[in-house]
Formats: C-alpha cells, sequence, structure tokens
C-alpha cells in the first residue's frame, strides 16, 4: 500500500522547519510522496492578509526542489472561495486510490481538531500525523497524549520530531525589519522574496 503525507499551510514564507518536518515525517511513516498543499484561502485565517498564492506556490517549489519524495499540489491555490482539509483529502483519495493518506499536523492544531470542518470524515480519509510544537497540549507525553488517542482510537501517530523555533510569522517580521533569513529558507527562497520584494515594511 502506498504511503501518502498531505501537508497543508500558507507557506507565507516556507522555512527549514518545514522540510525538516516533512521529512522527519517521511522517513518516519515510510512514506512514498510528501505533498505541500498551499492553501488559497485558509478558513481560519480568513481575516489575515496573505501573500498572493502565485508567490507562495512559487517559494514552496524552490523551497521543495531536490527532494525527489516531496511535491507541491496547487489543488487548494487553485480553489475558489475558504478550502477545507476534507474536501483536499477526498480529492488526494480519488487521485490515488487504494493509498494510505496521512495528514501532517502541529500538536496546536490537534488541540483545536474538534472545531475543523467535518472532522469525523478528515478521520476516515486520513491518520493524523502530529508534530511536536511548544506550547501545545497535544506535545506532552503523557497525560494529553493518553486523552487524545482515548477520543480518536487508531487515527493518530505521534511523530515526536526535534522542535526547531522557528515559524512564518517571526521570518515576515525579520524581513520586514530589513534583516536576513539566511539559513532559515532556502537559498533559492530566500533570492525569490528578494527580486519579488515580498514582506517589505509598508509605507
Amino acid at each position: 500500500m502506498r504511503r501518502i503525507g498531505l501537508f497543508g499551510g500558507t507557506f507565507d514564507p516556507p522555512h527549514v522547519g518545514h522540510l525538516a518536518l516533512a521529512e522527519w515525517a517521511r522517513t518516519h511513516l515510510s512514506l512514498e510522496r510528501v505533498v505541500f498543499m498551499p492553501a488559497g484561502t485558509p478558513p481560519h485565517k480568513l481575516r489575515r492578509v496573505l501573500t498572493p498564492v502565485r508567490h507562495r506556490v512559487a517559494m514552496t517549489r524552490l523551497a521543495v526542489r531536490g527532494n525527489r519524495a516531496f511535491t507541491v499540489s496547487t489543488l487548494e491555490a487553485r480553489r475558489a472561495g475558504p478550502s477545507f482539509t476534507v474536501d483536499t483529502l477526498a480529492a488526494l483519495a480519488r487521485l490515488h486510490p487504494g493509498s494510505r493518506l496521512y495528514l501532517l499536523m502541529g500538536a496546536d492544531s490537534l488541540d483545536e481538531f474538534s472545531t475543523w470542518h467535518e472532522p469525523k470524515r478528515i478521520l476516515r480519509l486520513a491518520t493524523l500525523a502530529v508534530a511536536a510544537r511548544p506550547g501545545a497540549q497535544g506535545s506532552a507525553r503523557h497525560g494529553a497524549r493518553a486523552a487524545a488517542a482515548a477520543r480518536l482510537p487508531g487515527k493518530v501517530v505521534w511523530l515526536d520530531n526535534p522542535r526547531l523555533e522557528i515559524s512564518s510569522s517571526v521570518l515576515r517580521a525579520e524581513l520586514r525589519a530589513g534583516r536576513p533569513v539566511r539559513y532559515l529558507v532556502a537559498d533559492a527562497v530566500e533570492r525569490y522574496i528578494r527580486r519579488h520584494r515580498l514582506y517589505r515594511r509598508r509605507t
């Protein structure tokens, strides 16, 4: 059975933490492929102004270049209106019949999973692969894990990945301040950001 990971996010911008997590999941879950899915209009970030999706897709493609197991899908980027994970998983299931799908998410997202659109259907379509995130209840090794396992029996795997203290919001702030982000994003991504003058301070 093919094993495919779905890694969704705004990727605004994509950084080394995203790549490290995807590779960790690939090796520890024996994934044949990790599909990076830049969001078009994520329903939980409707009030935030995002970098145009064409730039986020282009940066994500540059970020994953060189890893044959990583691919970028524009399925959500091309979807009109808010994009729901359940619809994306259903589309991937149709594209890859018979495959086992894993949904990569942070422990902070697991804490809020019950508020997602059609969470029960998501669990029918995919196994949740949960990454450790500082400050999230689901990242605890004992009580919170046991509670999640009881609530979602057989549908959660824990990645136990190294925790990299890096976020896209911090990088955007650094870039607005005119500071370099070398070694925090792929070199090609940093060049793209500079070339297209992204994340500059608004005047």
